[in-house]
C-alpha cells in the first residue's frame, strides 16, 4: 500500500511548523501545486486571475480603494499572510504584505488592456496576494480596475466573496485592522485541514484504480507553459431546461475536438499516431462540508482524457464524467501517479484547461455608485498551449485562448470553429444568431 502524498506533507508541515518562531499555516493541493510550480519555473507566472472591470473615468478614489482592500485584506490570512516555502515545505506564513493599489502610466500610443498585461506580467515574488491595478487610455471616457489575486488565495468561491466584500468597504470607508484576528486565522486552518482530510480519504485504492482505467491510455508528455497568446470569442444562447445541465459534458467534448483538430493542423496528433489520449484539465470541487468561509483555492484538477473522435452519445460521455466527479477529490498528484502505474507515458502536463464559472454567483464590484462592467483581458500568460473558459449567465460566454509559438493563428481559428460546431450540435443544433464578442 503507497503512502498517502496528503499524509506525507502533513507530517512535513508540523515538523516545520513546530520548529518556526512565527505561525505557519497548512495548504490545500491546488496550493502546493502552485507555489511548486513557481519555484521550478519562477519566470512563469500563470497562476494569476485578474478580473477586469471597467467603469466612467472620475468614478474611482484610488485612496478609498487601498483603504477598502487593505480592510478586505485584513480579514483574510490567505491576503494578509505570505505564501512560502520552509524546509521545502509548502506553507502560509501569518502575518505578511497587505494588499496593493495602483494607478499604472499608459505610455504614449499604448492602451491601457496593454499597460495592465504589463504590469500582472511583473507580478512581485514576495508581493502582496491581492492587487487592484488602474489604468486609462489617454483618450477614453473609462477607466480599467485590474482585480487580481495570487490563484492560491482564491478560487470561485473566494472571488464572489472578494466583490461582495470589498464593494461594502468601499461604501463604508472603513478603516483597516492591524492583522488578522485570532479567529481568522483559526477558521483558516479548520478549512484546509478539513479539506487536507477529504484529499487524504480520497486517494485510496478505489480511486487509484478508477484514474487507473480512466486514464491510462493518456499518450506523450503533455503541453507547457505558454507566454505568446491570444484569445478568440463568442457569444451562444444561454442552455436552459434540460440542456443546462448538459453543458459542461458537452464543453469537454467540444473542447476535446478542438484540441485534436490543432494538433493535427501542426502534425502533432500524438493520439491519433499513437491510439491515445489527449490530457484535458478542468478545476473542480468546492469547500468540504461544515468548512467556514475563508479565501483560499479548495480546487482539484481533475482531467479528461480527450480523443480524436466527436462524442456521438453524450449521455455516455456525461456517465464518464458523473463518475469521475464521484472521485472529484482525489489529489491530482495522486491522479498522475495512478495513470503512470496504468502504463500511460504522461508526466503531468495539461494538453489542455477547460474552465467554467456562473456568473450568477459573483455580485458585481460596485465602486462609488457604480456597477463594474467585467471586460476581458487578452494576452495573458497559459499553464497549457490551449485554454478554453466559458462563462455561463444570460448568455454562453466561450473564450479560447492558445499558445501562439505552437498553434498558428489560422489553426486556431480553425480549432474554435470547431469546438463552436461541437457545442452548437449539442446544445442548440443551430447556429447562434449573437454576434462575436
Amino acid at each position: 500500500m503507497h503512502a498517502s502524498i496528503t499524509a506525507a506533507y502533513l507530517a512535513r508541515y508540523r515538523s516545520a511548523a513546530a520548529e518556526s518562531p512565527v505561525e505557519l499555516l497548512p495548504l490545500t493541493g491546488a496550493q502546493r501545486r502552485f507555489l511548486i510550480t513557481r519555484r521550478l519555473a519562477p519566470q512563469s507566472r500563470t497562476d494569476i486571475v485578474p478580473l477586469l472591470f471597467a467603469y466612467p473615468r472620475g468614478t474611482l478614489d484610488l485612496d478609498r480603494l487601498a483603504r477598502a482592500a487593505a480592510a478586505v485584506a485584513a480579514h483574510h490570512p490567505a491576503l494578509c499572510g505570505g505564501f512560502a516555502t520552509v524546509r521545502g515545505t509548502p506553507v502560509l506564513r501569518a502575518g505578511g504584505p497587505s494588499a496593493e493599489v495602483a494607478r499604472i502610466a499608459v505610455a504614449p500610443g499604448g492602451t491601457a488592456r496593454a499597460a495592465l498585461r504589463e504590469a500582472l506580467l511583473d507580478w512581485p515574488a514576495d508581493g502582496p496576494a491581492l492587487r487592484l491595478l488602474v489604468a486609462a487610455d489617454p483618450d477614453g471616457d473609462e477607466e480599467l480596475l485590474a482585480l487580481a489575486l495570487d490563484h492560491a488565495a482564491c478560487d470561485e468561491q473566494s472571488l464572489g466573496v472578494l466583490t461582495a466584500e470589498l464593494s461594502a468597504a468601499y461604501e463604508q470607508d472603513e478603516a483597516p485592522a492591524d492583522g488578522p484576528a485570532p479567529q481568522a486565522l483559526a477558521d483558516f486552518r479548520q478549512a484546509v485541514e478539513l479539506q487536507l482530510a477529504a484529499e487524504d480519504a480520497a486517494g485510496g485504492p478505489a480511486a487509484q484504480a478508477h484514474w487507473g482505467r480512466r486514464l491510462g491510455g493518456l499518450t506523450g508528455a503533455g503541453g507547457s507553459a505558454a507566454t505568446s497568446t491570444g484569445m478568440l470569442t463568442e457569444r451562444l444562447p444561454a442552455a436552459d431546461g434540460a440542456a443546462r445541465g448538459a453543458v459542461f459534458p458537452a464543453l469537454l467534448d467540444a473542447v476535446g475536438s478542438a484540441l485534436h483538430r490543432a494538433h493535427r493542423a501542426v502534425g502533432a496528433d500524438r493520439a491519433e499516431a499513437g491510439g491515445g489520449q489527449l490530457a484535458l484539465g478542468y478545476p473542480w470541487g468546492g469547500r468540504p462540508v461544515g468548512a467556514p468561509t475563508v479565501l483560499g483555492c479548495f480546487l482539484n484538477t481533475l482531467v479528461h482524457p480527450a480523443t480524436s473522435e466527436r462524442s456521438t452519445d453524450l449521455d455516455a460521455l456525461a456517465d464518464a464524467w458523473w463518475d469521475d466527479l464521484d472521485h472529484a477529490g482525489t489529489p491530482f498528484d495522486e491522479v498522475v501517479r495512478a495513470a503512470r502505474t496504468a502504463g500511460a507515458p504522461w508526466s503531468g502536463a495539461l494538453d489542455a484547461l477547460l474552465t467554467m464559472e456562473d456568473t450568477h454567483r459573483r455580485p458585481p464590484l460596485v465602486l462609488g455608485g457604480a456597477a463594474g462592467r467585467e471586460v476581458h483581458l487578452e494576452g495573458r500568460p497559459l499553464a497549457a498551449p490551449l485554454a478554453v473558459s466559458a462563462s455561463n449567465g444570460d448568455d454562453l460566454l466561450i473564450r479560447l485562448a492558445w499558445d501562439r509559438d505552437r498553434f498558428p493563428e489560422a489553426d486556431a481559428h480553425a480549432a474554435f470553429g470547431e469546438l463552436l460546431a461541437v457545442l452548437r450540435h449539442h446544445l442548440h443544433a443551430r447556429p447562434s444568431p449573437l454576434p462575436q464578442a
